[in-house]
């Protein structure tokens, strides 16, 4: 195993949760399949390039053909993914390859479960990868229970009530809040009159008594 193959190996399993804690079948697989000798952009391994990385050449002059060097970046873009096993989205830097890669794949999961650890040649799609492999595989020992119509429509109907008394207790709240604010309001308002009349009565006393 390369040194980059080594390091690559040490970030995943930091990464995903120790090596203790992910199947040893797991663990080989990545060990075997890392990649163990090409070299990557440094902006390759925060993203998922899908094999897209810096080109070399040369670009030629129309009138004597002389020839400087050049590069060409692929296009790389932010994005937001959804993951499905996660039930959340995903901020990834990806090149627009990788994106139709991924709608052909069916969504980020499934590249992700598709690809072979050996040609997922960044570290950010190794760990993904790794993550969800884990997932799957807890998931895979859970039991599984399956309710019949009736109960799942009275499971529903329950969330459905607790989710209106939360909206009736939000509205109470902002409704109390609002009484307060005004209540405030006017204290502060006759408090003001109070003081405007105080200091009218002074200004007379004073008048009178000159």
């Amino acid at each position: 195993m390369s040194f980059r193959a080594r390091e690559m190996y040490k970030k995943v399993v930091r990464r995903v949760g120790g090596e203790g804690k992910l199947p040893a079948e797991l663990m080989a697989s990545v060990k075997n399949m890392l990649p163990d000798s090409k070299v990557v952009m440094g902006r390759a391994k925060r993203g998922i390039y899908a094999g897209r990385h810096i080109q070399f050449g040369n670009k030629v002059s129309e009138d004597g053909g002389n020839k400087s060097r050049r590069t060409w970046k692929p296009n790389v873009q932010e994005k937001r993914l959804f993951s499905y096993i996660h039930d959340r989205h995903i901020r990834v830097k990806v090149t627009t390859h990788a994106l139709r890669c991924i709608d052909k794949a069916g969504g980020i999961d499934e590249y992700l479960l598709k690809t072979p650890y050996n040609k997922m040649d960044t570290e950010m799609g190794i760990v993904w990868k790794a993550k969800i492999e884990k997932m799957y595989s807890h998931l895979a020992e859970m039991e599984v229970g399956f309710f019949p119509p009736e109960e799942e429509a009275k499971i529903e109907h329950g969330f459905e009530e607790v989710r209106a008394a939360k909206r009736e207790h939000r509205r109470e709240a902002r409704r109390a809040l609002a009484k307060q604010t005004q209540l405030e309001a006017g204290n502060a308002g006759g408090n003001k009159t109070a003081e405007a009349a105080s200091d009218v009565a002074v200004k007379r006393r004073n008048i009178e008594c000159r």
